[in-house]
This record gives C-alpha cells, structure tokens and sequence, in this order.
C-alpha cells in the first residue's frame, strides 16, 4: 500500500484493543489491481481509475473507503463483486480467485434496486425465490427480517408507500437475508436526511454486530466511516486513484454513532485522517470542475 500512515486510537476506558480477525486469511483480498478502460472522447486513449491498489478485509472486520468524488471507489467496489475484472492484479475470496460474480458477497447500492411492482415483502425475498427456496419458508424468513429491520407491519407496502429510510432497510433485509459472508455497500445512506441517517448507521452497526460479517464500505463522509468501521482507507485522488493511508479505529464497540462523534478520540481520528485526505480532495474538486 502507497504511503501508508497507520494510527491507533486510544479510547476513553483507556487503551482500546485494535480488531484481531480470526484467521490471517482474508475475507476479501483486493492485489495490485490496476482498471484501465478507454478515454471518453479520445478514440484510442486509455484511462486509468484505479492503479496497483492493494486492499483487504480481513473476517469480520467493518472496513470504509473514503476519498474524492470520481477517485474510483465504486470501481474498487465494482471490482470486488465480481461485476467488473481488473486489467492486472488478482482478487481472492476466503484465499480464492474470484471467478465471475462474487456469489459470497450481498451488494447495496447507493440508489436502492427495489422492483416497484413487487411489495416490501416481496422484495425482502426475491433473491430466496430465485434460489429456489421454499415460498412459505421464504415468506417466513422475510418476515422475520422485515421485523429485524424495524418494518414489522409494513409488508404488504409498496416502495412508493414508504419513506426514503425504510426503503433503505428494504434493501439491507432484502440482502441480509441472503447471509452474504462479506457486505458490499456503496454509498448507501448519502440520500437520506441526517436524522434518517444516524438511524440507519446505528441499526447496520446492531445488524452487523450480531453477526460480524466482512464489510466494505464506501463513502466520501469521513465521519460516517470513523464512526462505522475497524479500518479507513483512504484514497488518493484520480486517475491513477491508489491508497494514500490507513487508520485503524480504536474507538470503543458498541458505538452509537451520535455520541461517538463527541468523544475528544473521535474528533483527533478525524483530523489526521483529513490531514491525509485534504490536499487529493481539493485535487479532486478542480478536476470536477474541468469536466
């Protein structure tokens, strides 16, 4: 990894444990991978999003990726899933190649892929149906879920009947229910109010310590990634995008991410990371602006 700068936090009760994965085998392994694609009005010409980019997510470890708008964080993400082959590197799951599709991983997107026609429970459990479950048995299980996610009452709505926050937890049952071993996310809450926010950070955060999944999150919110995860990442600005540092969070589990944001450790996280970041942010800025 490009110019890493680790950090270790400490805690108020005093020196917090960093996270230990179980196994040294990661759950996900991102290796030198570099994604070139051809230049946009430039017949011929090649652009490079993301550069001999080394990242990985070891089991059960809550991971953010954070940098500029267009740095190659979907890409990284994209790449991750199996929805896009890198140009050179490797990608391992559990310590295999990724052939095809990530079949161990559940995918959120920034905007949520319900189906309008279908209803909230409906949606909960298309994937069980398309894999053949049971549709009793997958009912029952999508009803157990729309409960997890605060939705009980709510299934028999349709997506135009609810909030932009309880489509968002849809979407989380709709792929929890698959019990992915690693979590995909893009962006996913940058749509809501701060209020419906901090809601559903706290309810992915309970969601996910029960169950300790892999996750790889991305945002371009630095103090939604301190407050979610084990690890930040940050990436440098495009083309060429490459990691520029790593922080390991030492803050205390489990977080409310309100509260969490008050703490003295929390707000010296968050400027040194933005000491890193700043200058590929503003980087990023002008180059939007020339677009």
């Amino acid at each position: 990894m490009n110019a890493v700068k680790p950090l270790n936090a400490v805690s108020p009760g005093g020196e917090a444990a960093a996270f230990q994965p179980e196994t040294a085998v990661p759950a996900l392994g991102i290796y030198d991978v570099t994604c070139t694609f051809p230049a946009r009005g430039n017949p011929g010409g090649t652009y490079t999003a993301v550069r001999d980019t080394t990242i990985t997510v070891a089991d059960g470890e809550f991971v953010s990726i954070v940098g500029p708008t267009g740095c190659g964080k979907s890409t990284l993400l994209n790449v991750a899933s199996g929805l896009l082959g890198p140009s050179t590197g490797r990608i391992e799951i559990f310590g295999e190649p990724l052939k095809g599709i990530n079949r161990k991983a559940g995918y959120m997107f920034q905007t949520d892929a319900l189906m309008p026609w279908r209803t909230a429970l409906e949606n909960v459990v298309a994937g069980l149906e398309f894999n053949g479950v049971d549709k009793r048995e997958a009912e029952a299980r999508g009803v157990d879920w729309m409960a997890r996610v605060g939705l009980a009452g709510f299934e028999k709505s349709y997506p135009h009947h609810l909030s932009g926050g309880m489509r968002k937890r849809v979407a989380l049952a709709q792929m929890l229910i698959m019990d992915p071993k690693i979590i995909l996310m893009d962006e996913p809450f940058s749509a809501l109010d701060v209020q419906t926010r901090q809601l559903m950070e706290n309810e992915l955060l309970d969601l996910w310590q029960a169950d300790r999944k892999s996750v790889m999150f991305i945002t371009h919110d630095l103090e939604e990634a301190i407050a979610l995860s084990d690890r930040v990442i940050a990436l440098s600005a495009g083309p060429g995008t490459h990691p520029i540092g790593e922080f390991v969070i030492n803050l205390p589990r489990p977080r409310d991410v309100a509260d969490i944001r008050h703490l003295d450790e929390f707000n010296n996280l968050h400027a040194q990371i933005w000491d890193v970041m700043k200058e590929e942010v503003l980087k990023g800025y002008a180059q939007q602006k020339q677009k």
